[in-house]
């Protein structure tokens, strides 16, 4: 196989000196250009992983004040409402009006939890079962006994209550 003679046709030999020397010169920007772009795109990765650390240590920071606000605001929480239910009002055949007068009176002798912390109420819970326990109630010239039978600690305190013949 034979090669032509294109290497003594100065026409030709300008060609391809034109194409190597064309390629160096594009293959020199070529680098340039992608080294810039790197260089740019390192510097912005830099950037990014120095943002994303100082934003854990922020998210660190703010979780651990939150934790402190919500580990305080707890210890604070106090009883806001108090409900009274007489569940076994029917067995009796009592009226409503009875019943929530009834209800209006235990609310009156224990209103004094209202505005206390949740932990100061859950330590008298037995005292506030035995002001409900030991009063007696008068309805229709009938004496009931009133016996607590659930309490429910939070913001509202939620007392059933069921109603027994005083003996």
């Amino acid at each position: 196989m034979r090669l032509p003679p294109y290497y003594r046709n100065p026409a030709w030999q300008r060609f391809i000196a034109g194409m190597a020397v064309g390629g160096a010169i594009s293959w020199c920007i070529f680098l340039y250009i992608f080294g810039v772009w790197q260089e740019d795109y390192s510097k912005l990765i830099l950037k990014q992983q120095k943002d994303i650390e100082e934003y854990k240590e922020e998210i660190k920071i703010w979780q651990k004040d939150y934790e402190e606000l919500n580990n305080k605001n707890q210890e604070k929480m106090t009883v806001q409402k108090i409900n009274i239910r007489i569940t076994n009002w029917e067995k009796y055949k009592l009226d409503q009006f009875s019943v929530f007068q009834t209800e209006e009176s235990v609310k009156d002798d224990i209103k004094m939890v209202l505005a206390k912390d949740l932990e100061t109420v859950s330590k008298t819970k037995d005292l506030i079962t035995k002001i409900i326990e030991n009063k007696p109630i008068k309805i229709n010239n009938k004496r009931y006994k009133l016996e607590v039978k659930e309490l429910v600690i939070y913001t509202t305190l939620t007392i059933n209550i069921e109603i027994h013949f005083d003996e």
